[in-house]
């Protein structure tokens, strides 16, 4: 079918299809059983160090092996899809990640569970990169920011609801019987993956060409009227824009000038201690919270679910806060995150017994740290041309892994030698790292195309 001359399908009143909205709650579903595996160790450590006589180091080098599994396959991973492409990687790690856990199920032994949570990273390495790669192929810039917020909420909806769904079947069951039950639906969204998401809209019979036209030719600025709008937002975010050090910039577009972007490195480095911060959460407040709280199994629970609660809502508003209120910016968030955390961390030395004000606690707590969280992954979409952007992702979600390997494993330590004071002041001071570091990068603008006419 061809485009009218002078118009685009939409113009000429062709109804587009919303199959990239299908695309993405797919992405949610399989990053959500993702997110579950991995988020339920952290009810279970109680119970295996009980079962294996695991120090808290031990418990952390253990969860520190997701992450060195899950990190040095990140950078390989978004060379691989930059070439092949993401349905047949992305449907391979789904499958793997469900054996992985069937895996840990199986573990009679510290070493058994450390080879598993080790297995459980690679498995799970092409998981982001391939949803950030479909949604910067499938969404055009105006929505990535509230796509990717959508997305990466999807790994904080998990443990919300991991706490109180894994304290039944431990009390139920056993918690060994976590792992086989949480095995299970990888396989069902592999099979979903490979049947509805190509690797293209292009290549979808689902979406048709007004859709394909919305996505791709957002570039043009549009009528008098939406360039007048425009115009009037640029002048009104000015003074931010001093702050945030905007600047056009032509698109990154080789590896060389990817690995020598100063601006992509300190993102990396910001993502490294804001998932670091993110998994320590994870692992350590179920633990926190029976050990110096002395919550019931179940008690627990429901009050660990409480800052992946907050998660769920800071993504998605960090994300239409990027899109919509900044204009495509995705620095301001980012230190707003930054700069609440260290207050939020600060807050939780003196957080009290009662459940729920702690629960209130936690859940303002993850509402703040997730404000900015998911646009450390759109903000290099915005430097690097639509056929590296896998590469450039996967360098920022490599030193997160890595942060989400070393702030476990510190804690451990802390946790062995001192106390939760240090754990949470030092949690403070890699926020504040964060805020530092990323006010040295620029916020690369988008340098939109004059309508035509």
């Amino acid at each position: 079918m061809k485009e009218p001359v002078g118009q685009t399908l939409q113009e000429a009143g062709e109804k587009k299809s919303k199959f990239r909205w299908v695309v993405l709650t797919i992405i949610y579903v399989a990053s959500m059983i993702a997110g579950a595996d991995r988020a339920n160790i952290g009810v279970i450590v109680p119970y295996i160090k009980e079962s294996f006589h695991m120090t808290n180091t031990d418990i952390g080098a253990m969860t520190s092996l997701f992450f060195f599994g899950y990190a040095v396959f990140q950078v390989p991973v978004g060379a691989l899809y930059s070439k092949y492409g993401v349905r047949q990687l992305y449907t391979l790690a789904l499958v793997c990640t469900s054996l992985s856990t069937f895996f840990m199920g199986m573990a009679s032994n510290v070493f058994h569970l450390k080879v598993g949570r080790a297995l459980l990273g690679f498995s799970e390495a092409p998981i982001i990169i391939g949803a950030v790669t479909t949604i910067n192929r499938w969404f055009p810039p105006q929505e990535k920011g509230l796509a990717t917020g959508i997305f990466i909420s999807s790994f904080k909806f998990a443990p919300a609801v991991v706490p109180p769904v894994t304290a039944y079947i431990i009390y139920a069951f056993s918690w060994e019987r976590v792992f086989f039950l949480f095995g299970i639906p990888g396989f069902i969204t592999a099979l979903l993956w490979w049947w509805l998401v190509k690797n293209n809209p292009q290549e979808s019979k689902f979406c048709n060409e007004a859709e394909i036209d919305y996505i791709q030719s957002v570039k043009s600025a549009g009528d008098a009227a939406s360039q007048a709008a425009r115009a009037k937002k640029t002048a009104s975010l000015q003074w931010l824009d001093k702050i945030i050090r905007t600047k056009k910039i032509q698109p990154l577009d080789t590896n060389r000038e990817i690995l020598l972007s100063w601006s992509l490195w300190g993102c990396a480095i910001g993502y490294f201690c804001m998932v670091g911060i993110t998994y320590t959460i994870m692992t350590w407040v179920p633990t926190y919270l029976v050990t110096v709280k002395k919550y019931s199994i179940l008690k627990m629970g429901f009050v660990a679910a409480a800052p992946w609660l907050g998660a769920i809502l800071g993504n998605l508003l960090g994300g239409w806060l990027s899109d919509k209120v900044f204009d495509k910016r995705r620095k301001p968030v980012i230190l707003l995150t930054a700069i609440a955390t260290v207050g939020m961390m600060y807050s939780l030395l003196y957080a009290p017994n009662d459940p729920f004000i702690l629960g209130a606690v936690l859940l303002l707590a993850g509402i703040m740290l997730n404000l900015g969280y998911s646009t450390f992954l759109v903000y290099p979409l915005g430097l690097a041309s639509k056929e590296k952007s896998p590469f450039a992702v996967s360098i920022v979600n490599t030193a997160g892994s890595f942060g989400g390997a070393f702030a476990p494993f510190v804690v451990g330590m802390l946790l062995d030698h001192y106390n939760w004071d240090m754990v949470f002041t030092f949690l403070s001071v890699i926020s504040l790292i964060t805020l530092l570091i990323m006010l040295t990068t620029i916020e690369p603008l988008e340098d939109y195309e004059e309508a035509k006419p």
